[in-house]
């Protein structure tokens, strides 16, 4: 019996207003000191249409600020190129008209372009892979968890300093961090990750400050939030084995709660 093949969807990762962003941030940056307009395609009013490049470059070459259309097909890569990072608007197109890749053997999950049909709007949380909502919800959900951990280190200073220092020597010795980035890497999700891991240290350290805590709580907190970020994303790739299991342990926060906040 001949086994099914998943259809291969092709993305691309637009601002939220919409418009597909440059190819290249350098010569994009150029244009705009020299006061230079580049051109742009507005997605959101074109889908179910084809659209052809408005200004292409020569195929497959980097020469102008936006010089084709860009197509992901691993989600957790879109954000890799992305200006400004997150949020964005995702889209889900069909390649028209010849197509081509800088390198297949490097970027298999690059496609360009010059003429794409847009065929629907797809929730931004594809973006950081299968695992997105998730690591969004989460996200969501850091301020309140952040001001969570600086009460508990402002109602008992010392027990939650030693219970992060041991926490934090045990991330170091098992490399745990380390081993999310290099699963990121080989399950195709290292922009995911990368992205993930900003937003993650930009909330913590946002309500951490917010909450009053020391900079050295806030240190140590923007690291849990961190880590729990990385173990959500790659919660489905690091379970082969008890050695794998405590490591995503480790990174969703293993013997940091008081009992109380464990009840909770």
């Amino acid at each position: 019996m001949a086994r099914s093949t998943r259809p291969l969807v092709h993305y691309i990762a637009a601002r939220p207003d919409g418009t597909v962003p440059p190819t290249c941030r350098a010569l994009a940056e150029y244009a705009r000191h020299t006061g230079a307009t580049i051109p742009t395609v507005n997605l959101a009013d074109h889908i179910g249409a084809t659209v052809d490049h408005p200004s292409p470059g020569r195929k497959w070459y980097t020469d102008k600020p936006f010089s084709y259309f860009h197509m992901y097909t691993r989600p957790g890569e879109i954000l890799e190129r992305i200006e400004d990072g997150w949020p964005v608007r995702l889209f889900v197109v069909e390649p028209c008209g010849e197509t081509g890749n800088w390198s297949a053997d490097h970027h298999p999950y690059w496609l360009m372009s010059h003429q794409v049909r847009v065929v629907d709007e797809a929730p931004a949380w594809h973006a950081f892979g299968h695992r997105g909502r998730q690591v969004l919800n989460l996200i969501d959900q850091l301020p309140g968890l952040v001001r969570q951990w600086a009460d508990e280190w402002a109602a008992g200073p010392d027990s939650s300093r030693q219970r992060y220092d041991a926490w934090s020597e045990r991330v170091s010795d098992t490399r745990a961090r380390q081993w999310g980035h290099h699963r990121a890497q080989t399950s195709r999700r290292k922009a995911a990750s990368i992205t993930a891991d900003v937003l993650a240290r930009t909330v913590s350290v946002k309500a951490a400050t917010e909450a009053g805590a020391h900079p050295d709580t806030v240190t140590a907190i923007r690291l849990r939030a961190r880590c729990l970020v990385a173990g959500e994303l790659l919660h489905d790739r690091i379970r082969s084995g008890e050695y794998e299991k405590s490591i995503r342990g480790l990174l969703l926060g293993a013997g940091l709660d008081t009992s109380a906040s464990a009840a909770a």
